[in-house]
């Protein structure tokens, strides 16, 4: 029996610690997504402390499974310590490693892909996504307007590279033909794509 109950405890965790973790308003926005179309498979690109997948696997059809990677060891050993004390091992696998070593041996169809990682990487993250997702998936990524920077004339110098790509990676998306995609200014931005069918 999985006690969900914890994930208060492990969110107040990740803030008391700066953690990276989902906002609360964009949490509640993809949870009521995922309830919708209940997914067999998530794949999520940047594990934290495991905050989202563990949340994420409330909305898990029977069987299903979250394949989640994370490239810091501290984090992997936290989040399957969460995972674990949630009592979610059977619906959660972690990957430890840089997301684009691993991504490309990746072979299997996801219903929903996460991205929630570095944000300077958005753009290859996003490739791997669209091969990776099912017609009639969701890709879905956070942060994308980074703190108001990717809207903002003002960025500073050290984020400027990861604002710059991030506003290739929004124009792209909002571009390609094969997603019907809304940028929201949710959180911190969501960039919620829907793969379509007829591709």
């Amino acid at each position: 029996m999985a006690h969900y109950e914890l994930l208060e405890e492990i969110e107040r965790y990740g803030r008391k610690n700066k953690i990276p973790i989902l906002l609360d308003d964009s949490l509640e926005y993809i949870n009521n997504l995922l309830s919708k179309i209940k997914p067999k498979r998530i794949l999520e690109i940047g594990t934290a402390i495991g905050f989202s997948a563990i949340n994420f696997s409330k909305y898990l059809t029977e069987g299903g499974r979250i394949d989640t990677i994370e490239i810091e060891s501290l984090r992997v050993e936290q989040a399957l310590e969460n995972i674990e004390k949630v009592g979610v091992s059977d619906k959660i696998r972690v990957m430890e490693g840089d997301a684009l070593n691993i991504l490309p041996y990746l072979n299997e169809l996801y219903d929903v892909v996460f991205i929630d990682a570095a944000k300077g990487k958005y753009n290859e993250f996003f490739e791997h996504a669209l091969r990776l997702c099912k017609k009639g998936g969701y890709i879905i990524a956070d942060n994308v307007l980074y703190k108001g920077m990717v809207q903002s004339d003002y960025n500073k110098h050290k984020q400027r590279t990861a604002v710059n790509k991030l506003r290739i990676f929004i124009s792209s998306v909002l571009s390609n033909n094969k997603l019907d995609s809304n940028l929201l200014d949710i959180g911190d931005g969501l960039m919620i794509c829907k793969v379509k069918e007829e591709n």
